[in-house]
Formats: C-alpha cells, structure tokens, sequence
C-alpha cells in the first residue's frame, strides 16, 4: 500500500473571471473544492482529471496547462490512516453549455453521503478561506493574483 495519496484538481474560469466550484459532503464532511479527484492505479494525472471530470460534471473538457503541485508536507486529513498528499491542479477549460447543475448557494443540498453541486465564485470575490482543505486554500492564494 502506497504512503502517498495523489489528487488531481481543474481549475476552470469562466469568460466572466468566476472560478468554478464543488460544494460536496462526503465521509459526514461538507466541502468545497475544485472539481477533481483520486488518481487511480494506471492512470495519468491528466487521464484521472479527464475521468474525474466526466464523472462529476458530465463533460469532457480540455486541459491547457499546469498550475500547482503540493511542494510542501500535507497528510491527508479525513482518511482513518494519513497519508502524505500530493495534488495536482491544472487549468482547464469547459465549453458551454453546461450539462452540470448550478447554484447560488453553498451547500445547497441535505448532508446525505455523495451530494454535490457547483456554484461560480467571483475571482474578484475570492477569499482564499472558502476553501475546505489547506492545498486548495495555497491555489485560491495564488489565484487572486491571476
């Protein structure tokens, strides 16, 4: 079993400056995040966001660049074993129409496991505690300066 969990995130800003977000509660945690996910074994980090993405948004999108990866220690936080966590985040770009539900309102379901919606943030408004966990709170960071 590996000592490491790798994540892979895409950061996606529309025409407008608005950031894309997940709202999502999983293991009895509400959280908002980047769209993305787990990487899995055999699979690339740019494969895994592709797939991540078909799975939560329902579409394919297309990725235009790196942007980040963790370049500090983070153990993973909500696994009954910690591990060390690597994220990658890459700049992504989806083309309307949208086939994924979208909302105004952070967390704007019940606490049932699995639930997710999507919201657009201002980047003008981005306030880098909005973010649940500590890697994406580094992007939101260095986002406000994009």
């Amino acid at each position: 079993m590996s000592p490491f969990t790798l994540r892979v995130y895409g950061i996606h800003i529309n025409s407008s400056r608005q950031l894309l977000l997940t709202d999502e509660y999983r293991l009895e945690t509400y959280m908002t995040k980047f769209p993305g996910g787990g990487m899995e074994p055999g699979e690339g980090p740019i494969d895994c966001l592709r797939r991540e993405c078909r799975e939560e948004l329902g579409m394919e999108i297309t990725v235009l660049d790196h942007f980040y990866t963790t370049d500090f220690y983070q153990p993973t936080r909500l696994l009954p074993k910690p591990k060390q966590l690597i994220s990658i985040y890459y700049r992504i770009d989806i083309q309307p129409p949208y086939k994924f539900s979208l909302t105004g309102k952070k967390f704007d379901f019940p606490p049932i496991e699995g639930q997710q919606t999507f919201r657009w943030l201002s980047l003008d408004h981005l306030d880098p505690e909005e973010f649940t966990f500590s890697i994406d709170r580094v992007v939101g960071q260095m986002l406000k300066s994009v």
